[in-house]
């Protein structure tokens, strides 16, 4: 099966605007307990949405058609449109009649729909006929009339009865003077308010032609050719349609090369004016008798199917012309209960079962994963399915581009925290379909694609939104493995990035908890997070040359206990800076007497044997053994008693009661 191209793709993304106008109607009606079938509101809604697929088939035919330069060569021919507009209007003749026109005769709405697909006589034939000082002379004269006839195209049967006036035959030019008013002033329903009137008239009328034809058959034996043809047998062709022959038509139509549908359209011109919707099926079963369609033309059967008033089988065959028509199709045959809407034993009702063959058919092109899930949310637990596993396959295209000239704003917008693009959109859909689950699990696979870039800032915002505390834990031990990892250089870039994004990570986090949302052991996952973004805060005072504000963030992480106790160390390393600053003082004495009773706990359990649970980070920093970091920390040990002689040479501060060091 083929991928869409581009004017079949524009087809589809088109038409599915309207489909998802009837599923919002459809919505609207179950929410009011609306029976579609039963309020005229409704039906005339499915009556207009039916017409927006008739016309938009038809401005896709029409553009298939033109003569202009391409990219690329049509993926089907203005042919293919063609069949989808005659099916699609042929539905919305037979099934869907404005509320309150069901029941009228349909035989003007039958011609209507067959002047205007499939016109015949052409406007050539015409103009070539007309140019002629003697017409009749023309072997295609006649048959061109009689056409112009059975068609109801009055104004050039009337131009061609009014060139007969120059014929050598007084018998004809008197009869066609008769026979003109009769096919121009012929009643058709639309040009009567009631029904009654248009009955009244078109009894007047037959009348009529029940002279004329007493005319016809006086014109004797020898006057009935003109020595080109034998005008009488023509002229009695058309008496015999008007009068409503039903043997007269189907042979003329034969002998045009007319098919069925020509037959049962002109039936309710000629034969039965007040032929209802209702009757046709058992009339056009009569037809096909005679004129069965062509088993190859696919049109054709689809056309003889809605005819025969079998929707089932008319949705078989559409399924053979285009997956796209039987999709559509079933989707309005079921509320107007056409079609069962109950499921069979696959849990599918037939509706459904050619929406998701459709879907299936969209799912060969990736970038038409918006609209696949729309026909898929549209069919039940089945469909739904179906939708979320797309939804958690649909290309997120998180990568940062190689080339970052190349990043466009969408990109940008997504790097910098916001939810854009591809991702938004996958987010919008969960949201307007009620998949939480679904959309937790999209945030999941954004949140490892930003892991595998090093994003660990876009990561924990998506494990947040994700609610996924476990990944959020595993991001947090990635950040400060970065710093690990990099040992005392410049502050790591996986922290930077963390501290670009704590106003969105913290805050959000912190939302959790007010609003008593219930995180699994939020001790373990919110203190991790909380040490890591303060963490982060830190280098990047401390790299911006913010001291005072850095010296804050130490204090606060071992006041409020927010630092592990296996990173004490590796706090304390990385403020020796801040203590051997000969500028500004950014520590208090306060501040500096709780440094070094942290420097003293640290010194006792590493005397106690504690050593693998106060210096583990500092030694995998500093890359050395524990005798390397005790002898960092002894240098901190100095930094100290400097900082702190100089807080009371200077009055910094105030030395805390019962201060015995």
């Amino acid at each position: 099966m083929q991928a869409p191209l581009s004017e079949r793709r524009v087809f589809i993304t088109d038409t599915s605007v309207i489909f998802a106008a009837v599923q919002n109607l459809l919505k609207v009606s179950r929410a009011k307990s609306v029976e579609i079938i039963q309020n005229d509101e409704a039906r005339k809604a499915v009556c207009k949405l039916t017409n927006d697929y008739v016309n938009f088939c038809k401005e896709c035919c029409l553009y298939a058609s033109q003569n202009i330069s391409r990219t690329e060569p049509l993926q089907f021919d203005p042919g293919h449109y063609r069949c989808l507009w005659t099916s699609f209007s042929l539905f919305a003749v037979l099934y869907t009649p404005e509320p309150g026109f069901d029941d009228a005769p349909v035989g003007d709405d039958l011609m209507e729909w067959l002047n205007t697909h499939y016109v015949q006589p052409s406007t050539q034939e015409g103009d070539e006929l007309s140019s002629q000082e003697r017409p009749w002379e023309d072997p295609a004269f006649w048959p061109y009339l009689i056409r112009t006839s059975l068609r109801g195209l009055s104004k050039a049967s009337a131009f061609f009865l009014n060139v007969l006036s120059r014929h050598p035959s007084t018998y004809l030019q008197s009869l066609s003077q008769q026979l003109s008013p009769l096919l121009t002033n012929h009643p058709r329903l639309p040009q009567f308010s009631a029904e009654k009137d248009f009955a009244i008239a078109s009894r007047r009328w037959k009348d009529k032609v029940k002279t004329l034809r007493l005319e016809l058959d006086r014109v004797p034996e020898g006057e009935r050719d003109d020595g080109y043809e034998n005008w009488w047998d023509r002229f009695s062709d058309i008496v015999g349609i008007l009068e409503g022959q039903e043997e007269v038509i189907k042979r003329v139509c034969t002998e045009l090369g007319a098919d069925w549908k020509e037959v049962c359209c002109v039936w309710g011109i000629f034969v039965d004016t007040r032929l209802r919707r209702h009757d046709l099926p058992d009339i056009v079963a009569q037809v096909l008798d005679e004129m069965p369609p062509d088993p190859t033309d696919r049109e054709d059967m689809v056309h003889s199917a809605l005819f025969l008033g079998r929707p089932t089988q008319a949705l078989a065959e559409a399924a053979q012309l285009d997956m796209w028509l039987a999709a559509h199709l079933a989707d309005l045959m079921e509320p107007v209960e056409l079609i069962d809407s109950e499921p069979d034993d696959s849990e599918l009702s037939l509706r459904q079962h050619y929406i998701l063959a459709y879907a299936e058919y969209l799912r060969t092109d990736p970038s038409l994963w918006r609209i696949t899930v729309d026909y898929m949310y549209s069919c039940g637990e089945v469909g739904r399915g179906m939708a979320d596993q797309v939804l958690m396959r649909v290309p997120l295209h998180l990568e940062a581009p190689k080339d970052a000239d190349a990043a466009g704003e969408e990109a940008a917008r997504i790097r910098a925290g916001h939810l854009a693009g591809v991702l938004k959109d996958v987010n919008e859909t969960c949201f307007e379909y009620q998949r939480e689950e679904i959309r937790r699990m999209v945030c999941r696979i954004a949140a490892q694609s930003f892991i595998r870039e090093k994003e660990y800032g876009l990561a924990i915002s998506y494990c947040t939104s994700a609610e996924d505390w476990a990944g959020l834990g595993r991001v947090v031990d990635l950040v400060l493995e970065e710093y690990i990892a990099q040992g005392k250089s410049e502050p790591a870039r996986a922290e930077t990035q963390v501290t670009s994004a704590d106003r969105v990570i913290y805050p959000l986090s912190q939302a959790l908890n007010d609003t008593g949302t219930k995180i699994p052991a939020p001790g373990v996952f919110l203190h991790r997070l909380m040490f890591a973004v303060r963490f982060a805060e830190f280098h990047q005072r401390r790299a911006s040359g913010d001291g005072q504000g850095a010296a804050f963030d130490v204090v606060t992480m071992f006041r409020e206990d927010i630092a592990p106790k296996s990173w004490w160390a590796v706090l304390l390393c990385d403020a020796l800076e801040l203590l051997q600053n000969g500028g500004p003082m950014p520590f208090t004495s306060n501040d500096a007497c709780l440094l070094i009773q942290k420097l003293e706990e640290i010194h006792i359990a590493v005397g106690q044997g504690a050593a693998d649970d106060y210096l583990p980070i500092l030694r995998r920093v500093t890359k050395r053994g524990e005798k390397h970091a005790l002898q960092r920390l002894e240098v901190v040990r100095l930094a100290l008693a400097r900082y702190y002689a100089r807080c009371g040479a200077i009055g910094v501060g105030g030395r805390p009661s019962g201060w015995n060091y």
